[in-house]
């Protein structure tokens, strides 16, 4: 057998026995696939569906005289032994000013700072990091949003323990949002 030969025989033989396909998933957003041993482990391959707010709130906006921002608790759902935290942004900026701003800027040039409080252990969860150190977080600083438009955002967080059935949430310099449950 050629060597080229042997090495695709290889790999395809690899991916056949970890359930990996060289097949791309769909990109409309149905559900495809997946591994074998993750459909059997885990049930069927997915995503994090947004769907309707927990709770929206509109506030007053740093970036300038006048301007707001909506901000939307989607959702707070625990995997294993993280929660991930689910949010939408929308700056209403006044005509004439910023056009894409950040959360950064719409927190008046201040990182976000997100976190989980647990009033039952009296714990704060703040963003885990990755082996480099960086935030499991949409980034508040690049990521902008068109004024007027919706911005999806997610927070990664150590999971509260089994016995916490709501968390209030910090963002930013705004209010506290309060009794956020705690999907499992």
């Amino acid at each position: 057998m050629r060597p080229s030969l042997r090495l695709a025989t290889a790999t395809a033989a690899l991916l056949l026995a970890t359930g990996c396909s060289l097949v791309p998933n769909s990109s409309s957003g149905e559900r495809s696939g997946g591994t074998a041993g993750g459909a059997v482990a885990e049930g069927e391959p997915g995503f994090d569906d947004v769907g309707e707010p927990i709770t929206k709130a509109t506030f007053d906006s740093l970036i300038e005289p006048g301007a707001k921002v909506d901000i939307a608790i989607m959702g707070l759902r625990v995997r294993g032994r993280l929660a991930t935290l689910l949010t939408q942004f929308t700056p209403r900026i006044p005509p004439g000013g910023e056009d894409k701003p950040s959360p950064y800027e719409l927190n008046g040039r201040d990182g976000l700072g997100t976190s989980l409080i647990d009033p039952v252990n009296l714990k704060r969860y703040v963003v885990v990091k990755d082996f480099r150190g960086k935030e499991l977080e949409t980034n508040d600083i690049t990521t902008r949003i068109p004024n007027n438009q919706t911005g999806n955002f997610s927070f990664t967080f150590a999971a509260p323990p089994d016995n916490v059935k709501a968390v209030d949430v910090q963002i930013g310099s705004w209010p506290t949002f309060r009794d956020i449950p705690v999907e499992r």
